[in-house]
């Protein structure tokens, strides 16, 4: 196929490919530049196409692998809004630094709050903290299986009100 016959084909396809990268972006904007991406890439890998085969499919192809590489590529790029009026993207993973400090210190109050903590409800809430199912639970300590749920709701409450009483707000401990 001659450079002319090609770029006649792309332009015979133009009232197909316009609506496919609307439907494929819902946006104006991204369908027009997915748009342009198509025929642009259309036009540099025209030596790829095979004479014969379906030109409107070969390009429906290309739009739609170039719509999936940017949806992936922007699905692992994390952004948050600012808060801002003029609602920036900001990329958060650039500088992010994670401050162990509190929850360590949080963990050393739970830890010291649920010393306090009757004996009889903190030990099913200890298992079931740990990973324990209420089933295993209540074979493990010989109760039934609504007094173990009944005692770990319980050491979840005392421990809230705890929690409250020292300046640490709702908890789901």
């Amino acid at each position: 196929m001659t450079a002319i016959e090609f770029s006649t084909q792309l332009v015979n396809y133009e009232y197909a490919l316009k609506p496919f990268a609307y439907s494929l972006t819902k946006d104006t904007a991204e369908g027009e530049d997915l748009f342009q991406d198509t025929i642009y890439r259309a036009l540099l890998y025209r030596d790829k196409f095979q004479s014969g085969t379906n030109f409107k499919a070969w390009l429906m192809t290309i739009m739609k692998n170039i719509f999936i590489n940017n949806y992936r590529k922007n699905a692992k790029r994390p952004t948050i809004l600012d808060g801002s009026e003029n609602q920036f993207l900001i990329d958060s993973m650039r500088n992010k630094v994670r401050n162990e400090g509190e929850n360590e210190i949080l963990k050393q109050e739970l830890h010291s709050i649920i010393k306090t903590v009757s004996q009889d409800i903190a030990a099913p809430f200890l298992l079931y903290f740990n990973g324990y199912k209420y089933n295993e639970i209540a074979e493990q300590l010989n109760l039934p299986i609504g007094t173990v749920k009944s005692r770990i709701f319980l050491a979840r409450k005392e421990m809230q009100t705890k929690l409250k009483a020292i300046g640490i707000g709702n908890s789901a401990y």
